[in-house]
């Protein structure tokens, strides 16, 4: 930021002589450009600055205090919109009403002490207008009572807080059918999904970022291993460790609800550092309200990933109702929708905040801190997690039951030799299928490798004819076979050796008795016609199939 002696630059000599007025000082130069550096040097006395902020009002102390939260800036928008504007007027106006004597708005107190300037500046997302505190006086502000600076919003109410939801780590178990279905080569969509889950294209963009992916979007072998090995903790703070910093991850194109056009840029990270600054100042272990959270936000930085201001040049619809939502109007829907959606789903779903509604189905109202949520945002790993430690339940039907605290590096393995049944947040089911194995088989993995894995983690030893089944397998593929058939029942052999004589002889498949024979899928019209014209009648309706 500039410092006092350039954001007072410009200033005529009235001006100065305000400044210097309200803060007790006589200045001896007969202009401005001697007065100029007679006023800033006095200016920057320790003793002058604090007994000046004591004298302050209350809410001057306040928006300066915003302002020194903000690392000494805001946008001038924002400051403004806050804390109040500052009548123009020209020079000889200016000494004639003397607003400095009344000041409308704190801004106006601050603006007339010289205590904040006004200026664009260009901080890596294009010029910009400000409002700062000058960096030499700055320093020298004294540490303003807490109560100058509110915590950014208010209580939940107990209606808010009536249905408690407290996170999880259930992020971990879905990361790990995630990786299981993609090694599978299965889609997003063919994957079996719990809907209380991270939608799948948010998780699989975490497991990207956290390099557990290739460039072919499949599991990369190495990192998906170490990080199903780790500890439930540890993976955790793996995910969270790859989404704070990251550019990649852009939450405004993944709110609910809204459609993102065009090639406009936003900057994902510096929205994120922003709202995660302001949570730091909730009390910790107290549930907010998270309504008056937002509304504080658009209170004080309305601005925080609006260039400049600027809400007309993003595309953005309401997908609903195909409304483009322009304008500070739309804040609400686009500024404020990407607040709840950064509260309520990657901070939630990262074990970071934990959340509560009126009612047990409602949306999100209120929100604290979890447990884990000051390890996680030191980068540190969370205590308190449950350990995976939990056996493999083995039927000798070859059904596969493993809890969510059965080890994931061993459901992973798992998974990939069988068919998929029920899944619940607590409980997955697999099954031991020909096809699941073939497939198994085709991507390199043997059935010796499963034995094993049964037999170091079931509960109990592993059913013998299942081991047996698998071991026939592996050496001479399926033993039996079911299948659905048509069954033709004649009268006589007579007729079924007529039969096979007919033109239908080609529709006929093995004889399993005299008088009984297998019809080929798709020809039961066709036989019935032959043995019309041979004189029987027979019962039954089947459609042709064509080309049959």
């Amino acid at each position: 930021m500039p410092d006092l002696i350039h954001s007072l630059q410009g200033r005529d000599l009235g001006f100065i002589r305000i400044v210097a007025h309200l803060w007790g000082l006589d200045l001896s130069a007969p202009d401005a450009h001697g007065a100029l550096p007679e006023l800033t040097g006095a200016l920057l006395d320790p003793r002058l600055v604090l007994e000046v902020v004591e004298t302050l009002p209350h809410d001057a102390q306040t928006a300066l205090a915003c302002l020194v939260q903000n690392e000494g800036r805001m946008s001038w928008a924002a400051f403004t919109r806050r804390f109040g504007t500052i009548r123009e007027m020209g020079p000889g106006q200016r000494d004639r009403k003397k607003p400095y004597e009344t000041p409308s708005s704190p801004t106006e107190v601050l603006w007339y002490r010289g205590m904040i300037g006004r200026a664009f500046l260009d901080l890596g997302a294009g010029p910009q207008e400000f409002a700062f505190i000058p960096d030499d006086l700055v320093t020298l502000l004294p540490v303003l009572d807490s109560e100058s600076i509110p915590p950014p919003g208010r209580p939940a109410t107990p209606a808010e807080r009536a249905f408690p939801m407290a996170t999880s780590e259930r992020i971990l178990d879905a990361a790990c059918t995630l990786l299981a279905g993609l090694r599978l080569g299965w889609e997003l969509d063919q994957i079996p999904w719990d809907p209380a889950w991270v939608p799948a294209p948010i998780l699989k963009q975490m497991a990207g970022l956290a390099g557990l992916l290739d460039a072919q979007g499949l599991p990369a072998p190495d990192p998906t291993r170490s990080f199903l090995e780790a500890s439930r903790g540890e993976a955790l703070a793996a995910l969270t460790r790859a989404w704070l910093p990251s550019t990649q991850f852009n939450e405004l194109r993944l709110v609910p609800g809204l459609v993102c056009e065009g090639e406009w840029v936003n900057d994902p990270l510096n929205a994120r550092q922003t709202i995660l600054e302001l949570l730091k100042q909730v009390p910790q272990g107290s549930w907010w309200s998270l309504v008056s959270f937002i509304s504080t936000l658009r209170e004080r930085q309305a601005d925080f990933q609006r260039p400049a201001g600027d809400y007309d040049s993003w595309f953005i619809r309401d997908a609903a109702s195909g409304e483009y939502l322009r304008g500070a109007a739309s804040w609400d829907r686009v500024d404020g929708a990407l607040v709840r959606f950064l509260l309520t789903g990657p901070l939630y779903w990262l074990g970071i905040l934990d959340l509560a509604g009126p009612k047990e189905d409602a949306p999100a109202a209120a929100f604290r801190f979890s447990a884990w949520s000051t390890a996680l945002l030191d980068d540190k790993v969370p205590n308190g997690l449950q350990k995976e430690d939990a056996p493999v339940y083995v039927t000798s039907n070859g059904r596969i039951r493993l809890s969510h605290l059965t080890p994931r590096a061993v459901r992973y393995q798992i998974a990939r030799f069988c068919d998929w049944e029920e899944q619940t947040p607590q409980e997955f089911r697999y099954r031991v299928t020909p096809p699941a194995l073939d497939r198994a088989r085709k991507q390199g993995l043997r059935v010796a490798h499963l034995i094993a894995l049964l037999r170091r983690h079931t509960s109990g030893p592993v059913p013998p004819t299942l081991v047996q089944a698998l071991e026939r397998w592996d050496q001479s593929g399926v033993q039996a076979r079911l299948e659905t058939v048509t069954l033709l029942r004649l009268g006589s052999p007579e007729i079924l050796a007529a039969l096979r004589r007919s033109k239908a002889a080609r529709f006929l498949g093995d004889p399993l008795g005299p008088t009984t024979v297998i019809v080929q899928p798709g020809a039961q019209a066709k036989v019935m016609a032959v043995l019309a014209e041979l004189g029987y009648l027979a019962e039954g309706s089947w459609k042709e199939t064509p080309g049959v």
